[in-house]
């Protein structure tokens, strides 16, 4: 059980207070922090989805011929540089970890603003660096970096590149370590451990990723730096250096980050089903056991991206047994959840077609990933279309629709709007079909054996290509029109009620929108969540 008093209007709302672009380019204001991050980060998935559309436009016919190799070469990199590093890691802990955070431990805001409002200006800085690259040339070495090409050959913008990823490391810690920070030291009287909101464990959870595993990212770009401008071998070996040790590097925080996109997404997922199904979390503690193992687990499974890089068999071997082993907490999330709307009382809205959508693109994400981590089996898959497909299945069919569903779910709490019932269920069946035409095509292509990253290719994966490229065109149309009815409704839309779902949580209790300090006294928590019947 909860007590609050509601918020009163009579200090207006965090929207309304200073709306001058001083107030917002200064605030410290975790809810505003939110709002420059989401303008940032759609700006940045736009950016790579176009880069996206010219490569699906690319593949549409077997010769290579709308991009040369090296124009296609630098937007699959585009691609995932921005994707990965400027959308969907900060994608939701930015956003609305930013804005939920503080509101569901019951807090007036994070505990550090300053370091909070710090963080969205060290992104823009890194933004601005990727941007550069981009504008010099693009870099042609994909998401991933690789050495000796990116230290030695590529004659592309790396170090741009590769400087806009580093500085935006220093964004991660900070986000991390004010979630850390506040959960510790900032809940609400009551809020024990035990009744924190899964959306909380998750995001703390992914702040501990953030802050012990960014450093890593962080000293590999710096060396990549030092070999490319200096000529120091680290990576070389005609210079005593190691090319696989910055695969080592690259990959102990590059898997975890996997983590740091996925876990908040399960957060997410776990806050809207209890709420749609009417129903407690099946399975509280064994939840929150799985995102502490699937943390703990993604620091030790690196070297399932290296089977075939010549690394010692028996690491091999050690390394798929971990990684079989971090299917039991995802498995055990999964089955709490399907358990969790056994018997409910379900409301297709959109925030849970999204939810029911995650699910099931998540969980064949996940199937396929087992496949991956056999050695043998690995051998054949490596570097082909399968790994293609399963990587999206989880981070774009997982995260980006999570994230979608959170927006949702949560957007008249951060507007005072409501939106279009109708177009949001559109977009979101379109986002699931759209997704699905996209890529489970993209599986059958990497068992025949299609490598990945080649734009010229066999007459004989022409259809399935087509396939591909027609399910990006519905899998658009699912990505804008959100844009469209989420933007009307900001200034047409129905004013909302403090709690429009009746939700359980701290964060209901405040007014929609929430006025600046969140809450005008300090809310008590008496009991556990989810208190659904």
């Amino acid at each position: 059980m909860i007590t609050a008093s509601h918020a009163e209007h009579a200090s207006g709302h965090y929207l309304s207070h200073d709306w001058t672009l001083r107030g917002w380019l200064l605030t410290v204001d975790h809810k505003r922090i939110a709002w420059l991050y989401a303008a940032s980060i759609t700006g940045f998935f736009f950016l790579g989805g176009l880069a996206a559309l010219l490569i699906r436009l690319e593949l549409i016919t077997a010769p290579g011929d709308l991009l040369s190799s090296e124009t296609y070469n630098k937007m699959f990199s585009l691609h995932g540089i921005v994707m990965v590093w400027f959308f969907l890691i900060p994608s939701i802990p930015a956003t609305l970890g930013n804005f939920l955070m503080p509101m569901m431990v019951g807090a007036k805001d994070m505990a550090f603003p300053k370091l909070n409002l710090l963080s969205w200006y060290i992104y823009t800085v890194g933004g601005i660096f990727t941007l550069a690259a981009v504008i010099a040339g693009g870099v042609d070495t994909g998401w991933t970096f690789y050495t000796p090409f990116s230290s030695l050959f590529s004659n592309s913008a790396v170090i741009a590149a590769a400087t806009g990823v580093f500085v935006v490391g220093f964004s991660s810690i900070l986000t991390g370590l004010n979630f850390i920070v506040t959960t510790h030291t900032m809940r609400a009287p009551g809020l024990t451990w035990k009744r924190l909101p899964l959306f909380v464990w998750a995001n703390y959870a992914t702040g501990l990723i953030m802050v012990l595993a960014t450093p890593v990212l962080t000293v590999t770009l710096l060396l990549l730096g030092l070999e490319r401008g200096l000529g120091i071998g680290i990576f070389d070996p005609a210079l005593g250096g190691d090319p696989l040790l910055f695969q080592h590097l690259f990959w102990f925080y590059s898997h975890p980050a996997v983590y740091i996109m996925i876990l908040p997404a399960m957060g997410v997922v776990s806050e809207i089903i209890a709420c749609f199904s009417r129903n407690p979390v099946f399975g509280y503690k064994g939840m929150v056991i799985s995102i502490a193992a699937i943390a703990l687990f993604g620091f030790v499974v690196w070297g399932h991206h290296m089977f075939v890089s010549g690394q010692s068999l028996y690491a091999g071997i050690l390394f798929s047994f971990f990684t079989f082993l971090v299917a039991v907490p995802s498995a055990v999330k999964t089955l709490n959840w399907t358990a969790t709307l056994f018997r409910g009382h379900i409301w297709f809205s959109a925030p849970m077609i999204y939810a029911l959508s995650f699910l099931g693109l998540f969980t064949i994400g996940g199937l396929t990933g087992v496949f991956l981590a056999a050695l043998a089996l690995d051998v054949h898959l490596h570097d082909t279309y399968f790994v293609t497909a399963h990587f999206h299945y989880i981070m774009v069919g997982g995260a980006v629709t999570a994230y979608l569903g959170g927006l949702h779910f949560w957007w008249p709490k951060m507007t005072g709007r409501m939106y279009s019932e109708l177009w949001s269920k559109v977009a979101a069946l379109a986002l699931f079909i759209g997704f699905n035409l996209t890529f489970y095509p993209q599986f059958l292509l990497g068992y025949s054996g299609m490598p990945r990253r080649y734009h010229d290719y066999p007459e004989a994966f022409e259809f399935l290509h087509i396939l591909s490229s027609l399910g990006s065109g519905v899998l658009a149309i699912g990505y804008l029109l959100p844009l469209v009815y989420l933007g009307w409704s900001l200034w047409r839309g129905p004013r909302a009620p403090a709690n429009p779902w009746d939700a359980y949580g701290l964060e209901w209790l405040a007014d929609s929108p929430p006025i600046k300090h969140n809450f005008t006294e300090t809310p008590k928590v008496t009991g556990g969540p989810y208190v659904y019947d």
